[in-house]
């Protein structure tokens, strides 16, 4: 039998974003709902070490980060559920979603979480050596290479930023592109032809990581996309950088989005474009997807959630009042 699940606050994603605000949304009394999606955590559980994250002066691993967050939102009352939505109706006045079982989920206030992808690149070694020297995320990442030899592979704006921002660490960055040009703004092209410390390979294509005798990468094997030449270049760290994915397609043609998917929100807040809808984390943010800032954002649409409800119900009783 399908189940009517109601909340004051139906969150849906269980990454920093939807964590942080189920934590504030229960304190607020508002009895929030998470439905924990395809990949509850978010991405970092499949992140090992964390070291940006305030308040840990040690190392500290992903996957725990988020059992500690979930943990906490459970013990203010928090109702964690194990489902993935297939289906949202926006129309109001309450925000339904429907699980892959049936399920309802039926909300006063809803707040998306549901986070972006990292785009892969899909070939053999990659995600065997994902924390072994290959990641999607150079400002996660990159503080562990300092003094080591790094490539981004990329051609874009977000490649071209990784590289520059890699050169904080390491005075031995490349920057492998399929192309004989950049597709990234002038301004970034400059400032990489201006930096000393990072060169490029044009017209090489990853066909492999290759790991060393230590399990961890050892190599990078490319073919030039011109000549057909097969070559190996020797690299302790490869950050791939060819964009991510926002996992919208459940409010395609509901909520406002961009070209390249991401919801749009007010510019500073987390308000979407229909009153009581917010968005939090990476599923809006394009710019910084950092489990801080997402964290900072599902604090913000808990607030402004809660704010809707105490407006939207003082309404209610001074029109009754009136009449």
């Amino acid at each position: 039998m399908a189940t009517n699940h109601k909340t004051r606050m139906l969150i849906i994603g269980s990454g920093p974003a939807g964590l942080s605000a189920a934590i504030y949304g229960a304190r607020a009394g508002m009895e929030p709902i998470v439905v924990q999606g395809l990949q509850p955590g978010g991405q970092l559980t499949i992140t090992t070490d964390v070291e940006n994250y305030p308040g840990f002066r040690e190392v500290i691993q992903g996957p725990w980060l988020m059992q500690e967050m979930q943990a906490q939102a459970e013990h203010v009352g928090t109702r964690m559920m194990w489902d993935t939505i297939t289906d949202v109706d926006l129309s109001g006045p309450t925000f339904v979603a429907t699980g892959d079982g049936g399920d309802t989920y039926e909300g006063d206030t809803l707040v998306i979480c549901t986070g972006a992808q990292a785009k892969w690149l899909g070939v053999p070694g990659e995600q065997e050596l994902s924390g072994k020297g290959v990641s999607a995320c150079a400002t996660c990442d990159g503080f562990f290479y300092r003094g080591k030899k790094v490539v981004v592979i990329g051609g874009g704006n977000t490649a071209v930023e990784e590289a520059l921002y890699l050169t904080n660490h390491s005075d031995n960055v490349t920057l492998i592109h399929r192309r004989d040009s950049l597709r990234c703004e002038k301004i970034l092209q400059d400032r990489l032809e201006a930096n000393p410390k990072v060169s490029v390979l044009w017209n090489k294509k990853v066909d492999q990581f290759l790991a060393g005798d230590n399990g961890e990468l050892r190599a990078l094997a490319l073919t030039d996309t011109v000549t057909g030449d097969a070559s190996e270049f020797e690299a302790d760290g490869a950050f791939v950088a060819i964009g991510h994915a926002p996992a919208t397609e459940l409010f395609k043609g509901k909520l406002a989005m961009d070209d390249t998917g991401y919801l749009l929100v007010t510019p500073g807040t987390p308000k979407t474009d229909v009153a009581g809808v917010f968005a939090a984390g990476d599923v809006c943010d394009h710019t910084y997807r950092q489990a801080i800032t997402a964290a900072g954002m599902g604090c913000q649409a808990a607030l402004d959630a809660e704010r809707y409800l105490a407006e939207k119900e003082f309404a209610g009783v001074t029109e009754t009042v009136q009449g």
